[in-house]
């Protein structure tokens, strides 16, 4: 019997290492940062919970932060993608349609990449704070 599972793994892979490309490597590795940093955090406030609830706290915020940080850097990658696709319109007599679509395609996956690492972070901010005791 064959195994489709590494096959799946490996096609997932691939598509989501071409958004990361497509949405602009610099951008999308800034949001990437903070969506690590944003695990790092909550991991350690996970970790602190019981021995020391202060610094959980502290977790809490630091999340809370490099998340709108991740967020941020989504729009301003969008609003980045939107001034690139209205350049090469404007650059050329005839509008371009793979031009406008690239610049629009890499405005709406900094933004959907922003807001992914803001949901993951507020989900993660949501079910530690109902697990401290106040």
């Amino acid at each position: 019997m064959f195994n489709f599972k590494p096959l799946f793994m490996i096609f997932l892979f691939m598509q989501l290492s071409n958004r990361f490309t497509e949405g602009g490597p610099v951008m999308m590795s800034l949001i990437l940062i903070c969506l690590l940093l944003s695990l790092f955090f909550l991991s350690k406030g996970f970790m602190d919970l019981t021995r020391n609830p202060m610094n959980s706290k502290k977790m809490i915020r630091l999340v809370a932060d490099v998340s709108l940080l991740g967020l941020v850097l989504g729009f301003f990658g969008s609003i980045l993608g939107l001034i690139s696709a209205f350049d090469s319109v404007e650059s050329i007599s005839s509008v371009n349609t793979e031009a406008l679509a690239s610049g629009l395609k890499t405005s709406f996956l900094t933004t959907l990449f922003g807001a992914f690492v803001f949901i993951i972070s507020r989900v993660g901010i949501l079910v530690l704070k109902s697990l401290h005791k106040e």
